[in-house]
């Protein structure tokens, strides 16, 4: 087994509970990784044998692009893409963080956090 990590996705996106965060939009960061058999690519050196990061990177900036009051929601919409997408991920965690989030305080982030497994 082996890990892959995608980390700091940049994204301005349109997330959140009020209309003014949803109207505005704000600046996300999105953490990926991904577990995944990685033996046969270490071996045979070719793409087809391992966990594309730029179709992870496309499956993040695709699914921010949506709207969602909660971005526990956009996170599992990632999770369900991955899975659905990459036949070799077994194990997938998804970090959505808000930057600047409007909370009413000096807050630089919040962050959601949610992993899953491959269902048999």
């Amino acid at each position: 087994m082996g890990i892959i990590k995608v980390e700091n996705i940049r994204v301005f996106a349109h997330h959140g509970c009020l209309k003014e965060e949803t109207a505005i939009g704000s600046d996300y960061s999105v953490d990926l990784k991904v577990k995944a058999d990685l033996q046969k690519s270490a071996g045979t050196d070719k793409l087809e044998d391992t966990v594309d990061y730029v179709l992870l990177n496309k499956i993040v900036v695709e699914e921010m692009a949506i709207p969602s009051a909660l971005l526990e929601k956009v996170a599992k919409r990632i999770i369900d893409r991955i899975f659905k997408e990459d036949k070799l991920v077994s194990l997938a965690t998804v970090a959505v963080s808000k930057l600047n989030p409007p909370i009413g305080g000096d807050v630089e982030k919040v962050t959601i956090e949610i992993s899953e497994k491959r269902k048999a």
